[in-house]
């Protein structure tokens, strides 16, 4: 079988070396190198992207923007990583296990946005509950989201690499503090949802893992559900799934917590139903480099470009 062609531009970066790193261990791909002293030359940077099957993008939003604007090969498939067109029009969602039809959409796509991190987690539990009719799409949604500090990029690497670093960094650390964040308009568009959640992302000194979690007062459900109802609809809903799996009720918990690192390395999520019959918490456990970032991006290329999904990523 021949190598399809793949260019990253923007591997600079914390996803783009991430990425590399997977396909340069991926056996049906060949990847076009950029000489440094080009790296931000327009017209190689022209020349790499018009000569590859794939383009991934991992750059700033302006820039990802102006990288398209160079794409004149009608047959390359971009996804990217930014943020820049996760709500855009002609952009096909990144993430598979949603429905047949997202499957479907990027399989076929030439335009695919990657998820961002934390939304990752919230829409793999609120995209369900909405589509179920569990909840309905005025529920007022809460997000809490720890991450590790690699979702930072290598700017936040390095200010907790700093041996220097202020005290504060030992602690977890909540931002966004403004009520606005990135991922807000495709956490609400990609699911639906009347309003945006309250959303409280937290960043904490670990280099890589996600838990992000959905509080819900069962009592304001469409469809009121106990812990184990809820847990079952959700591994109904993603059975077959490869990379996505769904906790028994106490289970995988033997010490009664859940560690945001549990899945660092691997491009699995894992969710968790936990609570009461009165008040469930679903948590959303995945590295943020993996099924939220690099991970999700090969997943997609493997998909639109009729491979196995999961190859170079188990």
């Amino acid at each position: 079988m021949a190598k399809f062609k793949v260019f990253i531009d923007g591997n600079e970066g914390t996803t783009g070396l991430e990425l590399q790193r997977r396909l340069e261990r991926h056996e049906h791909v060949e990847l076009l190198q950029i000489d440094q002293s080009l790296r931000k030359d327009t017209d190689e940077r022209r020349r790499l992207i018009n000569s590859a099957d794939v383009v991934f993008l991992c750059l700033p939003d302006a820039a990802a923007v102006e990288a398209v604007s160079l794409v004149e090969n009608d047959a390359v498939r971009v996804i990217d990583a930014s943020t820049a067109h996760r709500v855009a029009p002609g952009w096909d969602y990144g993430l598979p296990e949603l429905s047949a039809a997202h499957r479907a959409r990027i399989a076929g796509s030439h335009r695919i946005a990657n998820p961002g991190c934390h939304a990752t987690g919230f829409i793999s539990i609120v995209y369900p509950l909405v589509a179920m009719g569990i909840a309905s799409r005025d529920y007022p949604f809460t997000c809490h989201s720890i991450t590790g500090y690699s979702g930072g990029g290598k700017k936040m690497i390095a200010q907790y690499g700093d041996a220097a670093r202020p005290a504060t960094y030992d602690s977890p650390r909540q931002y966004g503090l403004g009520g606005s964040h990135k991922h807000l308009p495709e956490m609400q568009t990609v699911t639906g949802i009347a309003m945006p959640p309250v959303f409280n992302p937290i960043v904490c000194d670990f280099y890589s893992g996600m838990a992000v979690s959905v509080p819900l007062h069962t009592s304001l459900l469409a469809q009121p559900v106990t812990v184990s109802q809820l847990r079952d609809s959700f591994a109904q809903y993603y059975t077959g799934q490869r990379l996505i799996s769904v906790a028994p009720v106490g289970g995988d918990t033997p010490d009664g917590t859940i560690a945001a690192n549990e899945l660092a390395g691997t491009c699995q999520l894992r969710l968790y139903v936990v609570g009461n019959d009165a008040l469930i918490t679903v948590v959303s456990v995945f590295d943020n480099l993996g099924k939220g970032a690099s991970g999700a991006a090969v997943q997609n290329m493997n998909i639109c470009l009729g491979l196995d999904e999961c190859t170079s990523l188990m």
